[in-house]
């Protein structure tokens, strides 16, 4: 079974930049789309970003666009989310997930999360002065 684990996460001070990585082990995530989910405290989840499997089609949520960079590293099989300008409401626990989906599935709908099989365990992110 895959299993994802996100890290890079942690406490940054509004303006700030972090990068979040999201590792498999045993299995390539050459073959999967992979999205950023976030979840901050009394809201619902909400897809941040996905990056496809066949042609590298990049996605993001309107109010990241142009702060957020999603990519990958097919020889760390890594999934990147470097997050610059980043503010109070993007404080939230930071999820990855892979599905293997058609990529006109994930173009449609990529951030719904019913379409992914894997998930990670989640990163805090904390953007606090």
């Amino acid at each position: 079974q895959l299993q994802l684990v996100e890290s890079g996460g942690g406490l940054v001070q509004p303006g700030g930049s972090l990068r979040l990585s999201c590792a498999a082990s045993r299995f390539t995530l050459d073959y999967y789309a992979i999205g950023w989910f976030r979840q901050a405290p009394g809201k619902e989840r909400e897809g941040v970003s996905c990056i496809s499997s066949s042609d590298g089609s990049t996605y993001y949520r309107d109010s990241v666009k142009g702060r957020f960079t999603i990519s990958r590293d097919y020889a760390k099989n890594t999934v990147y989310l470097q997050m610059n300008s980043l503010k109070p409401e993007d404080t939230a626990v930071y999820y990855c997930a892979a599905t293997g989906g058609s990529p006109d599935t994930v173009a449609a709908g990529w951030d719904y999360g019913y379409i992914y099989n894997y998930w990670g365990q989640g990163t805090q992110v904390t953007v606090s002065s």
